[in-house]
Parts: C-alpha cells; sequence; structure tokens
C-alpha cells in the first residue's frame, strides 16, 4: 500500500510538472489527476485505464464541440449533452469511465473558447496517461501471485478444519440441527471462494504484460486450475455435510454411524483435508524441485486415502446388507468422499492443466494471430510448450 501510494504521488506530480509546461492552461489538474488514475496496482490495469480514460476524454470532447456548433449552452442542451456523452461512452467501451465522458464534454461546452480548452482538455489527459504508464514501466507494479497463492492455501486450510470437525462428529449421535450447521459453514465457504477469484484475478493481471514475469500464462492457468478444483471440492463438500444432515435426521437420537465405522469416515476425512492441504502448496509453488516434493507428498496422502476410503466401503456395504433404510445415504457419502479423491488426483490435474493451456493457446492465436507468429518465432511458445510437458511428466 505504502509503495503504490509513493507510485500514484510521484505520478501525479511529474505530469502536472509537464503539463505546466505544455498546456495552455494556468492550472493543468487533467493531468496530474489523469495519471492518479491511470496508475493502478498492475501494468495490464495501467495500461487498459489509461487507454480507455484518453478515449473518454476524446470522445467528450468531439460531443462538446458538435453541440457547441449545432445549439451552445441551455438547460435543455446541457440534458441533451449529457444523455449523448453517456451513449456515446458505452458505444466507444470506456466501461468505468463513462461518466468521464460527460464530464468532459461539460466542461468544454462551458467555457467561451471551445477549441482553446477542448485542445488543453486532450493535452493534459494525454500527458497524465503517458507518464502513468511511465511510471509503470520504471517503476514496476508488484506481482500479486504470493498474495494469491497464500488465498489459495487459507481456502483449502479452511476445507481441512470443516473436514475435520465434520469427520469428529461422525462418530457420536449428533443431533441433525448440529449437522445442518456444518452445512451451513460449508455453504459459506462460497463467499470465501470470491474472495480468493477476487485475488487470484487481481494476480493474473499482474503477470500480463509485465517484463519482470516469464511465463505468465502458465502461471495464470496453473493457479486458476487449481482454484477450480478447490472449488469443486468444496461444492462436494458442501453435498456431503447435507449427506450427513440427512442422515441425522433420519437416524434420529441414534448415533450417525456405528463406532467402528465412524471412526472410519473420521480418518478418511482427516486424510482428505491433509491431500487438500498438500494440493494447495503444489498449486502455489513454482515449477522446482519444492514442487516436485510437494506432489510426491500429496500422491501418497492420496494413496493412504484411497486405502481408508477402501475399508469405509466394506463397512458400508456390511451396513447396508444388514439394513437397508439408509443405503441412498450411505452411499451418497462414499461417491461424495470418493470424488474429493479423484479431483486431487495428480493425473487428472496433469490432464485437466494440459487441456486449459492449449484451450487458452487456441483463443490466443484467434484474437492475435500476428503477435502468435511473433512469439513462435522468438521461441516463447517452443518454451512454454517444453516447460508444459516437463510439469505433465513430472506429474504422472
Amino acid at each position: 500500500m505504502v509503495v503504490q501510494t509513493l507510485r500514484s504521488a510521484t505520478a501525479a506530480t511529474i505530469a502536472y510538472v509537464i503539463a505546466l509546461r505544455l498546456s495552455p492552461e494556468p492550472a493543468p489538474l487533467t493531468a496530474p489527476l489523469t495519471a492518479l488514475l491511470v496508475v493502478q496496482v498492475t501494468f495490464y490495469a495501467t495500461l487498459t485505464n489509461g487507454i480507455r480514460r484518453v478515449n473518454a476524454v476524446v470522445a467528450g470532447v468531439l460531443v462538446a464541440i458538435a453541440f457547441s456548433v449545432l445549439v451552445g449552452l441551455t438547460w435543455w442542451s446541457l440534458a441533451l449533452l449529457i444523455v449523448a456523452s453517456l451513449a456515446v461512452g458505452h458505444l466507444v467501451r470506456v466501461e468505468e469511465y463513462v461518466a468521464e465522458v460527460a464530464i468532459s464534454a461539460m466542461l468544454v461546452l462551458g467555457v467561451t473558447t471551445i477549441g482553446f480548452t477542448a485542445w488543453a482538455r486532450i493535452v493534459e489527459t494525454l500527458i497524465g496517461a503517458v507518464v502513468g504508464t511511465a511510471c509503470n514501466l520504471l517503476l514496476p507494479p508488484p506481482v500479486w501471485v504470493d498474495e494469491a497463492g497464500r488465498s489459495i492455501e487459507d481456502l483449502a486450510r479452511r476445507l481441512r478444519q470443516l473436514m475435520l470437525r465434520m469427520g469428529e462428529e461422525a462418530a457420536g449421535g449428533i443431533p441433525w440441527q448440529r449437522a445442518a450447521e456444518r452445512l451451513h459453514e460449508a455453504r459459506r465457504l462460497d463467499q470465501h471462494i470470491a474472495h480468493v477469484d477476487a485475488s487470484l484475478r487481481q494476480a493474473e493481471d499482474s503477470l500480463r504484460l509485465n517484463p519482470r514475469v516469464k511465463e505468465g500464462l502458465l502461471h495464470r492457468v496453473v493457479l486458476r486450475t487449481g482454484l477450480d478444483t478447490l472449488e469443486i471440492c468444496t461444492v462436494v463438500l458442501r453435498v456431503l455435510a447435507r449427506s450427513f444432515t440427512d442422515l441425522a435426521k433420519a437416524r434420529g437420537s441414534e448415533e450417525l454411524f456405528p463406532p467402528r465405522t465412524g471412526a472410519t469416515v473420521e480418518q478418511l476425512l482427516s486424510e482428505i483435508g491433509d491431500a487438500v492441504v498438500s494440493f494447495a502448496v503444489l498449486v502455489t509453488t513454482h515449477l522446482s524441485q519444492d514442487a516436485e516434493s510437494a506432489e510426491t507428498r500429496l500422491t501418497a496422502e492420496l494413496h493412504t486415502a484411497a486405502g481408508t476410503r477402501d475399508r469405509l466401503a466394506t463397512l458400508l456395504r456390511d451396513e447396508v446388507a444388514g439394513n437397508w433404510e439408509n443405503w441412498q445415504l450411505l452411499g451418497a457419502v462414499l461417491t461424495e468422499a470418493n470424488r474429493i479423491i479423484d479431483e486431487l488426483d495428480t493425473e487428472h490435474r496433469t490432464r485437466r492443466l494440459l487441456e486449459e493451456l492449449d484451450r487458452v493457446s487456441r483463443e490466443q492465436r484467434a484474437k492475435l494471430p500476428r503477435t502468435t507468429r511473433l512469439r513462435e518465432r522468438l521461441g516463447v511458445q517452443d518454451e512454454l510448450w517444453r516447460n508444459r510437458t516437463g510439469f505433465g511428466e513430472r506429474s504422472r
């Protein structure tokens, strides 16, 4: 936050000093205002915001010039000016700067020397946009990958804590109200997923067009597919909590599971929870020896969980053989636990990652064919493919 404040203040000050020399206005405050708005937390956001803001100001100036020639400034022409400016803002797709189109149009139309003011406003906006972009080139913004990684790991730990609580209660005769509390807790995880998704989008923007980052596409896809997997696990865990709630209602005052089965359920959820955290660590670890050790640990934990799952399947089968009353719910518990194990499987993850890389590469070729050809000539695509292939081989 301190670094971002200093970068914004520096860009605004430099833009004002330059505008004093180039703008005909005595106090060219539009330049520092533009620089302040343009300097965002990522270079990609800075560039896109600068382009949109310049487009908004130019569009507003053109609308004001057209109104000054046709009708001048009256109360009804001002209303029409605002409506026309907002409509033009949507047409030129300046997004959050739609209001800037109307503001620029009103400021220009409200003065007597239209051409003088219009030119000054365009010059100041260009100065602010250029200075803001240059500031991010000279003082590169931080890469927010580590913060996004911490958010993903925090989500995984929340999942694990919920699994542990559900496992501890599995062997007891808990009332359905307590099981319902775990269901509501699982539903609240959706809010945390939205927070992680926002953090990940910021990290993805910080990787785009950042000169300090290599293989930004690979990092973005690894984090995004990792979050997708954790989101699926969250949904499945919510369904599992629902199954526990329904089973508690059906059991009444009886135990949720027999003692031996309940202990196995607790062990299985504990092992799956450990695997979820290891998966998050693997996703957020850079492609290095640390990633290989994290993958080895995840594979071992999933193997252990699969063995516990098989023991649970035998116990549940024996219980259903003696009493068919709740066979659907007991089968659902096993199915949902198995689904999480399958989602965390390293081969499944590798396949999903390679498919996503191929999809993103195809979209880039379709949208930017010239840039793609240039990257291929420079060997960027070949290097990405080698890294991708090596990553897939390690996962296998």
